[in-house]
């Protein structure tokens, strides 16, 4: 079931077309990747979302009703631009903003250590926001964001500044809250966080939707019939040996083994390169090459780019 979904959302600025008839849904207790190039529209739609702005035309429905501003009690959001007030104490604003979200002080507090413990910044408690690293203010915003337990989270770059280390951490938290029922929107622009942590994706581009769908599945459909090979035994150029259409995309030699990728001609399968191959050489590895979020994201928007420059 859906906790979120947008349908046919549309907004202007003037002249501007922020979005255009973009739709989506984000299943519950999943984690949703909003994906696009700087000025796609992301940030438009994540206003939209938090009741900041309103669509022009199209709809948001959450948990199956209209989204409405009492709404906003239920989510939380890590904004790319970080807002702790810095003159202010670190505990102190905590609280703050917890109670806005609907605690009492006593809950705000509680709560509030037990995740200052976790995140092991108890120390800096009593000291004020500005005396803290970039990374430690971090962790502040993010404990503000979701010490209300809200059923919906919106984080932005939530990995931004971190350290490794730091961002392994930030990544477990997002994963048990998963577990423990959150839904979660995920807006960056490392595509290997995606593969990791993201169930669906969708792709925005010049405020357009133009790719949407499972990650595992989207990745699997863009799949080319290209072959990653490692093999010993046969030293001189792999295309000799290959029927005219198999092309050897790249080759090199590391210590004792070739490696090679070979992309197949559409409608042929692996079996035929390997029967090809084994008469010949070793093979000590062969796997698929399913392309990456990465090259995916980089080949839709520059196709949708390269069509909008034709069509001006």
């Amino acid at each position: 079931m859906a906790i979120l979904s947008a349908n046919q959302v549309t907004k202007r600025f003037g002249d501007f077309t922020a979005l255009n008839q973009v739709s989506l849904e984000v299943q519950e207790q999943s984690i949703f990747g909003l994906l696009g190039p700087n000025g796609a529209g992301k940030t438009t739609l994540i206003r939209i979302i938090n009741q900041i702005t309103g669509p022009d035309e199209g709809s948001v429905m959450y948990k199956g009703r209209p989204l409405n501003p009492a709404d906003t009690a239920f989510i939380g959001y890590l904004p790319e631009e970080r807002g702790l007030y810095k003159k202010m104490g670190v505990g102190e604003q905590a609280i703050y903003l917890a109670q806005l979200k609907g605690l009492s002080k006593h809950e705000a507090l509680k709560r509030l250590k037990k995740w200052f413990e976790k995140f092991e910044i108890q120390d800096w408690w009593n000291k004020k926001v500005e005396e803290l690293s970039k990374g430690m203010q971090q962790k502040v915003q993010f404990i503000v964001t979701v010490v209300h337990e809200p059923s919906l989270l919106i984080f932005d770059e939530p990995f931004s500044g971190f350290d490794p280390i730091n961002v392994n951490l930030l990544r477990d938290e997002i994963l048990e809250l998963r577990k423990n029922g959150a839904s979660i929107i995920f807006s960056t622009h490392n595509m290997s966080s995606v593969e990791e942590l993201c169930d669906d994706i969708v792709l925005i581009n010049k405020s357009n939707k133009i790719l949407d769908g499972n990650v595992k599945e989207i990745r699997r459909q863009h799949f080319d019939n290209t072959y990653r090979l490692h093999y010993r035994g046969y030293n001189d150029s792999l295309g000799s040996l290959l029927p005219s259409g198999f092309e050897v995309v790249k080759s090199s030699m590391d210590d004792e083994l070739h490696n090679a990728i070979v992309r197949l001609p559409k409608g042929t399968h692996s079996g035929e390169l390997l029967k090809v191959l084994l008469p010949h050489l070793e093979i000590a590895s062969f796997t698929e090459v399913i392309p990456s979020m990465n090259e995916i994201f980089i080949s839709k928007v520059n196709a949708v780019n390269a069509n909008s420059i034709l069509e001006s």
